[in-house]
């Protein structure tokens, strides 16, 4: 299991006084505003940064970080990834699921034949799809759905389907 979650990336600065643009890689950009600290990934090293404010424009959210107040000072983060610890992320509800904790994991049909490797979740709005690469090197959707989703074991990276019929011609 992954211990940071990625929650954003750093599109741009925004004005003079040290705020980003942030486009936020969490499902809802209001968590946010309940954030105290990120972690910053340089590259090079990750830097603890709190944040001191938060507001929203379109899809993006604009932070502003405690003791960043020129824009010179995070006109080198562009493009880097902001990620929270795994104490900091939000509580998930029951059958929800971090999508780097699914990355990886093996599939088996409901009678225990492995299928491949989930190597995608794709989010449509209606429900997510699961892309699992077959060993013929076939993709495979299956919607993230209960008829289709049979159980999901994150301790052991493992993922039982039951394949619809049609779903693999």
């Amino acid at each position: 299991m992954e211990d940071l979650l990625q929650v954003g990336v750093i599109t741009q600065t925004h004005g003079i006084g040290g705020e980003v643009k942030v486009f936020p890689t969490t499902d809802d950009k209001r968590r946010f505003k309940k954030l105290k600290e990120v972690l910053l990934d340089t590259d090079k090293e990750k830097i603890a940064l709190e944040i001191e404010g938060v507001k929203f424009f379109k899809e993006l959210v604009i932070i502003k970080f405690k003791g960043i107040d020129n824009i010179n000072d995070v006109a080198a983060y562009k493009g880097k990834s902001l990620y929270v610890t795994r104490a900091n992320a939000v509580k998930l509800e029951r059958d929800e699921y971090f999508i780097a904790d699914l990355i990886d994991i093996k599939v088996y049909d409901e009678v225990d034949n492995y299928l491949g490797i989930l190597t995608n979740v794709i989010e449509t709005g209606a429900n997510d799809v699961y892309e699992v690469l077959f060993e013929d090197g076939r993709k495979v959707l299956f919607p993230a759905i209960k008829q289709c989703i049979l159980n999901v074991d994150i301790e052991n990276k493992t993922m039982k389907v039951h394949v619809m019929e049609g779903l693999l011609s």
